[in-house]
């Protein structure tokens, strides 16, 4: 029979003994290597290393709210089901959802725009100091984005890793060019829920840590 690891923490710590050669060269922070090591852990490709890009003040911003005790706030219930909760709860904080509120369903309906996009309409100014996480939904980021440049809404870190083909690599680079708070996001179609929750999880860590 194979012989394979069992503990779940001797498998992460060997994920990431795998993973650093990925990183050797690319000249980052301690702090950007633990947020580039969980994303490939969780998507399993170490590519993501050529795509991720991190704004310089995003950690700080990013670990500063949630230890102050900030909610965070998602586009689906992928998201939000994969972000540690229980440590988020310890710093003070909840992980928010609207996708399947049935008023944002009906909003959505009315208004001809997706669920995703209603939900951040309906968060509003909830998520100004909060860290926005989106794995999922372009709409959702580019509400986000039109959130903040028409109302001053200012999250304290906008998470924009949206997955796909159609918006998802248009949405990512709007943010990158023109967001006016700290964020953390892959170029092109990369991306997903896990990658969204996984980027939440390094910061929760990493405040554990400090």
């Amino acid at each position: 029979m194979m012989e394979f690891i069992k503990d779940p923490m001797a498998i992460e710590r060997r994920s990431m003994e795998i993973i650093a050669p990925y990183l050797d060269g690319l000249h980052l922070s301690s702090e950007a290597i633990k947020i580039f090591s969980r994303i490939i852990h969780a998507a399993g490709d170490p590519d993501y290393a050529k795509v991720i890009r991190i704004h310089e003040a995003a950690v700080a911003a990013g670990c500063q709210a949630l230890k102050q005790g900030c909610d965070i706030f998602c586009d689906v219930e992928m998201v939000r089901t994969g972000i540690n909760k229980k440590t988020l709860a310890g710093l003070g904080g909840q992980v928010h959802c609207l996708i399947a509120d049935e008023s944002v369903a009906a909003t959505a309906k009315q208004e001809g725009i997706t669920r995703s996009m209603a939900a951040m309409r309906a968060f509003g100014s909830r998520l100004d100091g909060a860290v926005v996480a989106i794995g999922n939904a372009p709409t959702a980021l580019f509400e986000v984005i039109r959130l903040m440049e028409e109302t001053g809404i200012r999250p304290a870190l906008v998470i924009g890793v949206p997955v796909g083909f159609v918006g998802a690599s248009e949405s990512k680079e709007l943010l990158a060019k023109t967001s006016p708070v700290p964020y953390i996001t892959v170029e092109g179609t990369k991306g997903g829920s896990p990658i969204a929750a996984a980027t939440v999880n390094a910061l929760l860590y990493m405040d554990q840590q400090r």
